[in-house]
């Protein structure tokens, strides 16, 4: 957990300020946003994501480190089954503190602190698609240099086979024209007779 700052706490001594964390973390996991002062907005954020954190692990030891801060098992069960599927693909930056003025009684600053559930923003996921597709076009550039390679290494073996080829060619025209002449031949005789 953070460490509590030197000097006066929030209302009084550091135990006092863990129970507050506490039991602001419990509201704020079980309303999913609630209305504070500024400076205790600003101290539970920290103690709040780390506790997200825990219940993005999900394991016994984390969840019983989690109960031994909140006491609630409700909020807890909530906090490891919805609040952490929810940010699961976020990489921190669970809450979001908004400043909304001044309280009427005391003049206070007062904010909003709440937990951000929506899923990664649409900028994000264009920014990982590309990414993605950037990678799939270098592995076909890859591939396709692989299978350049491939075809300069089989137009030598062609350019080999080349001359067989042109010879049995050669053979089979020469084959073709013998029976045309020896014809021709023989149509000229009978026509000498």
């Amino acid at each position: 957990m953070p460490t509590p700052a030197k000097g006066p706490r929030l209302g009084g001594g550091a135990a006092h300020e863990r129970l507050m964390l506490a039991n602001l973390s419990a509201a704020l996991f079980e309303h999913k946003r609630i209305t504070t002062t500024v400076t205790k907005a600003k101290r539970l954020k920290p103690y709040a994501e780390r506790l997200v954190t825990f219940a993005k692990r999900g394991d016994l030891a984390s969840r019983r480190r989690v109960l031994g801060l909140i006491s609630n098992k409700g909020v807890v069960h909530e906090l490891f089954t919805d609040i952490a599927q929810a940010v699961e693909n976020r990489d921190g930056g669970y809450t979001r503190i908004t400043k909304i003025g001044n309280r009427k009684g005391d003049n206070a600053p007062m904010a909003v602190i709440e937990l951000v559930l929506e899923p990664v923003s649409a900028k994000q996921a264009v920014v990982a698609e590309a990414t993605s597709a950037a990678k799939k076009d270098a592995d076909k550039k890859d591939a396709d240099k692989k299978d350049a390679a491939k075809a300069e290494a089989a137009p030598v073996a062609e350019t080999e086979e080349a001359p067989e080829a042109e010879v049995v060619e050669t053979e089979a025209a020469a084959a073709e024209e013998a029976p045309a002449a020896e014809e021709a031949a023989v149509e000229s005789e009978k026509d000498a007779k």
